[in-house]
């Protein structure tokens, strides 16, 4: 029943366009609309909408995959191995020898940010004019279903769980990695208890020390914790496809007064873009509210991102909380709120939880204790 709504949703965007087909290219939306998820290198797989079928052209070595596991009319296959050269061996005349047997020509409805050049020049080149549809399927994803739901809060409860024990687990000497692995260690425990046969994604840094807690995206390493580090341990975790994220700075010891001060301006920050949210604000008020608090303390231009963005079965999707977003909130949409800033001298700051958007307010997806004098170590 998901599966169908989401494609009569398609079905109603190519009416609307006049398209003859559209061609999908993004891992997360072929996933979000076949039930298709596949491990992606170098083979690229198409997921077809036409007004008659859905069809998915995938490599030979996800033929099986695809059979057991999308939910499509029909399945082109090309292949890497002599045996079944002869059946084709190229992902695009692949695709194209499909489109070229359907009845209605002229536009085709691709996502621009996705869709590789080579794709995009093979298609004009066979003189099917380019649409841009992919707005309309993100807008679709932005608000989650129930299930949808459910199952963040499954993750967010987990990711929770392993922040939870990572945190208790740092101390002077043990390194960013191991801070992270012993975190992981406790929520495949504990998914393996609670949802036998889950498919589990972890992402997990821990930049410790001034200079490293002020780039926001650095891999964890073999470096090793030193008294009064300030560390800022970020957590991305996906169950079935669906994430949460939770993030908490930190403090290995007695942090300095000017860090005290950073710090309680952050939990400000976070607090007030929580205060703001409710379904029907803009969602550039969330990041007014996070940023006006920063900017009076004087933190302003360290300020360098959104406010938060939303997540689901991607880390990182739109819509953002951005200064310059005038989109509403509405029910259901799912968010992190992370309003964050790099001091040089002093540190990086920034927790994240994941929130759900309701109609008078909001409701917490992850928990975990934010003020300092839980956090330090």
């Amino acid at each position: 029943m998901e599966g169908k709504k989401r494609l009569e949703h398609l079905r109603n965007v190519m009416e609307e366009k006049q398209l003859a087909a559209i061609v999908i290219t993004d891992p997360y939306n072929q996933h979000y609309i076949s039930g298709f998820k596949a491990v992606i290198y170098s083979r690229p797989i198409y997921y077809l909408v036409t007004r008659q079928e859905t069809v998915l052209v995938v490599p030979g070595l996800e033929e099986e995959h695809a059979r057991a596991k999308s939910v499509v009319d029909r399945i082109c296959v090309y292949y890497e191995h002599p045996e079944k050269a002869g059946e084709g061996i190229d992902p695009i005349r692949t695709l194209l020898q499909y489109l070229q047997s359907l009845d209605m020509r002229g536009k085709i409805g691709v996502e621009f940010p996705s869709m590789s050049i080579t794709l995009g020049r093979a298609l004009k080149q066979a003189d099917w004019e380019l649409i841009d549809i992919s707005e309309a399927i993100m807008a679709q994803r932005a608000v989650k279903n129930e299930r949808e739901l459910k199952t963040i809060r499954k993750a967010g409860h987990l990711a929770s769980l392993a922040l939870r024990a990572s945190l208790e687990a740092a101390r002077v000497g043990i390194t960013e990695l191991a801070i992270d692995h012993i975190g992981n260690i406790a929520v495949l425990e504990e998914v393996s208890k609670t949802d036998p046969d889950a498919v589990v994604t972890l992402d997990v840094i821990s930049p410790s020390g001034i200079e490293r807690s002020l780039l926001p995206h650095v891999f964890s390493t073999t470096k090793k914790v030193e008294k009064g580090d300030i560390i800022i341990h970020s957590r991305q975790l996906s169950l079935n496809g669906y994430k949460a994220e939770s993030e908490r700075t930190f403090f290995v010891g007695e942090p300095t007064e000017r860090q005290k001060a950073a710090f309680e301006v952050m939990v400000s920050a976070q607090q007030a873009a929580l205060d703001s949210i409710k379904a029907g604000i803009p969602m550039k008020e969330v990041d007014k509210a996070a940023r006006s608090v920063i900017q009076k303390a004087g933190f302003g231009e360290y300020a360098i991102h959104r406010s938060g963005h939303s997540i689901g079965l991607a880390v990182h999707e739109p819509p953002y909380l951005r200064f310059d977003e005038n989109a509403p909130l509405l029910e259901g949409m799912v968010f992190t709120i992370e309003p964050g800033f790099y001091v040089p001298g002093i540190g990086g700051f920034r927790h994240s939880d994941t929130i759900i958007v309701t109609k008078e307010g909001y409701e917490m997806v992850t928990n975990y204790p934010s003020l300092l004098h839980d956090l330090i170590l």
